[in-house]
């Protein structure tokens, strides 16, 4: 088994099937409540719980920030205390010696909740700088919430902060009372995964045998082949996803070679074997992308137990609140965009900030984004509200390759892709790494976003969603097709683009359908846009207008070619539709001769000769018909004639059931891919020829 077969999405559903571990991610009826106002917990009852739930980390090889203490790092600016990133990036590194991290720190502040047992311990950690696939920035704060009854004295619920509040974070409800909880960093963005199962330094999404998974997030039911994958972000590189990293720059040189950085070299970021310097500057998705390996582990001074590499000071927060800021230059993250003429390219930037000015410092409950787990909570404590409706933009990620089964660079078919991706709405500044495969975006305002996804190695991908105002009372939104976006390897993608300006009607969608892959593109269509297709596929590019009348097109990329088909006057109706019967029928037909044509040439081939020759004859000779009662077809809608078009459109359809018959009677001696694609054409021209009939627009 590979290192990705044992998360492919589709062995995922035969691995829980019947588990019962899932329900509808994000799905809630329930108005939203306000939660009770909290206190700070201080002096020995505080550094009490602190100690009894202070965590264990585990870190990667190839981590190269650790949890430390940003105080020899503040400076006085404008008359307050800040810490500037250059100062914790550069003093970080100085006082690194003979691999042994400085200061190693994770900070704890407890509240409760008033007139409730219920009380959060909170456990901060700070790292210098945050490199990683998405973006980077100076200074990272990454938090554990553990939910604790001061009643029982039973955790609860943990809560472990992944990438941003956009992405789904790792929880666990009711964890053991007598296990210490345990943290996975990951890799050089420090997002903390949960363990808490006898798997000590590796993350468990699923249940494998007799133990139970490291969380309890729930899944996204609307998608069929992730109707079982609980929904958080987990730690991609320990479940055999390949995620490449990005080197950060600053004004267009790589940050290590800044002046203000006399500390740190290039060997001083994550390793270069992990790390590109851009997402195109690969033709193809990397595939020698090492997987986590387990690093340092680290432990709190009293806990006593397994001898650690790390022993960590446990100090109170409330040491560092007099830190007005952590600043730093804006370090900058680029997305391509696709577009008509030429892609664009998109800033995107993150920000840091101080833990104590961010609202679940003083309610820890703002910061659950498993709503199943929020409204557990809530049934169980008062002071806890009920979860809102939470809007969610979802999408399964795939690659479209060849498919074997087609002709040659006539066909596709999608499998899953094996190198995370990233994800960005345009209207947001924060940009969400995908997990196995799975793009989740929460807390999307309602209205009409542009969702990109872009990725090592392949084209970028765009497209128009709208996220309504009723959130996911009626599930997520899905992105691309049914909640799947195709990607294309660079070195295999070309450019479909498509100008409405030029119609003769106002459009308002557009769909790309492959042969063999089917429908890879749907999305709305209200100004130019450019779509990143195979140049191995064939296309059928389908639009709508307002008054939902169709029109149809074909797309036969050269493989070589920049620009699969520029489409810059796209119709709908009778025409439009007919003149698409006459190019695919035209285009099996071809292919039939070319292939008789072969078989002239080749005295051992299945077509020479009897009943096989003229089976092959009679389909060719079929097809032909079909061209030429749909190319009257088109005349006559072009000229106004709708009655004769509709007879010629009656023809066409007649004589498709002729080919259906001579497809099946010369199945035997065509080849077997001409035999599949003149299937699958059949269909697609059944379809447009019965459209076209149904049309009420000439």
């Amino acid at each position: 088994m590979t290192d990705r077969e044992h998360l492919s999405r589709r062995a995922v559903l035969q691995t829980v099937a019947g588990t019962g571990v899932a329900s509808v991610a994000g799905c809630s009826a329930l108005e939203s409540e306000s939660d009770d106002a909290a206190s700070t917990v201080e002096g020995d009852r505080a550094a009490e719980l602190a100690q009894r739930f202070a965590p264990t980390l585990y870190f990667d090889r190839a981590e190269p920030w650790f949890p430390t203490d940003p105080r020899p790092y503040t400076s006085e600016q404008d008359g307050e205390t800040v810490v500037n990133g250059f100062d914790a990036f550069d003093g970080y590194h100085e006082r690194m010696t003979d691999g042994e991290p400085p200061a190693p720190t994770v900070f704890y502040h407890v509240v409760e909740y008033e007139q409730s047992p219920l009380a959060v311990v909170q456990f901060w950690f700070y790292s210098a700088f945050d490199q990683f696939t998405t973006n980077f920035h100076w200074h990272d704060w990454e938090v554990l919430h553990v939910f604790v009854d001061t009643e029982t004295d039973d955790p609860q619920l943990y809560v472990a902060s992944s990438h941003s509040r956009k992405v789904p974070n790792n929880e666990f409800l009711d964890p053991d009372p007598e296990m210490v909880p345990r943290i996975l960093s990951e890799l050089g963005s420090h997002s903390s995964a949960l363990s808490v199962n006898d798997a000590r330094d590796r993350f468990t999404r699923l249940p494998e045998g007799d133990r139970f998974a490291d969380i309890t997030n729930s899944a996204v039911e609307t998608i069929e082949d992730l109707a079982e994958i609980p929904v958080a972000y987990g730690l991609p590189r320990d479940e055999g996803s390949r995620l490449p990293y990005l080197v950060p720059e600053y004004e267009g040189a790589p940050l290590y070679e800044h002046e203000r950085l006399p500390s740190v070299s290039r060997e001083d970021l994550v390793p270069e074997r992990l790390t590109l310097r851009s997402f195109d500057s690969l033709s193809a998705p990397p595939t020698d992308l090492p997987t986590r390996e387990t690093g340092l582990v680290f432990q709190h001074t009293d806990r006593g137990e397994a001898d650690p590499d790390i022993e960590y000071d446990l100090v109170s927060s409330s040491e560092l609140e007099h830190i007005a800021d952590f600043t730093g230059p804006q370090l900058s993250f680029e997305f391509a965009v696709p577009q008509f003429a030429e892609d664009a390219v998109a800033g995107h930037i993150t920000t840091t900030g101080a833990p104590w000015d961010q609202p679940r410092y003083d309610n820890p409950a703002a910061d659950i984004s498993e709503p199943n787990h929020r409204a557990a909570l809530a049934e169980r404590y008062d002071a806890i509200g009920a979860p809102a409706e939470i809007r969610t933009v979802v999408a399964s990620l795939s690659e479209a390759v060849s498919n074997d089964d087609a002709p040659e660079n006539e066909g596709l078919t999608t499998e899953d892709t094996a190198v995370e991706s990233v994800a960005l709405l345009e209207s947001d500044p924060e940009a969400v790494p995908t997990f196995a495969g799975l793009a989740v975006v929460q807390d999307v305002p309602a209205g009409e976003h542009r969702f990109t996804v872009n990725g090592a190695g392949v084209a970028p991908h765009s497209e128009s969603v709208s996220v309504p105002e009723t959130g996911d009372a009626e599930g997520p939104t899905r992105a691309g097709v049914d909640g799947e976006v195709p990607l294309v390897a660079r070195e295999n993608a070309t450019r479909l683009e498509v100008d409405p300006s030029g119609a003769d009607s106002d459009l308002t969608d557009l769909a790309v359908e492959d042969d063999f892959a089917g429908r890879l593109y749907d999305a709305p269509l209200s100004e130019p846009d450019a779509v990143y297709v195979h140049g191995g596929g064939a296309y059928t590019t389908e639009v709508r207008d307002r008054d939902d009348e169709i029109g149809a097109f074909r797309v036969n990329p050269d493989p070589a070619a920049d620009v699969a088909a520029r489409i810059e006057q796209p119709r709908t109706g009778k025409a439009s539709l007919a003149s698409f019967l006459v190019d695919i029928a035209a285009e099996t037909r071809q292919a039939v001769l070319d292939e008789m044509d072969d078989d002239d040439n080749n005295d051992d081939s299945p077509g020479n000769g009897g009943g096989s020759e003229n089976a092959i004859q009679g389909l060719e000779r079929a097809l032909a018909a079909v061209v030429e009662a749909a190319r009257r077809a088109t005349e006559r809608a072009e000229a106004g004639d709708r009655g004769n078009a509709d007879k010629q459109l009656q023809t066409v359809a007649d004589r498709l059931q002729r080919v259906a018959a001579r497809i099946e009677d010369a199945s035997d001696d065509l080849s077997d891919p001409l035999s599949n694609a003149a299937r699958r054409r059949l269909e697609q021209a059944d379809r447009r020829a019965g459209q076209a009939q149904a049309a009420d627009k000439l």
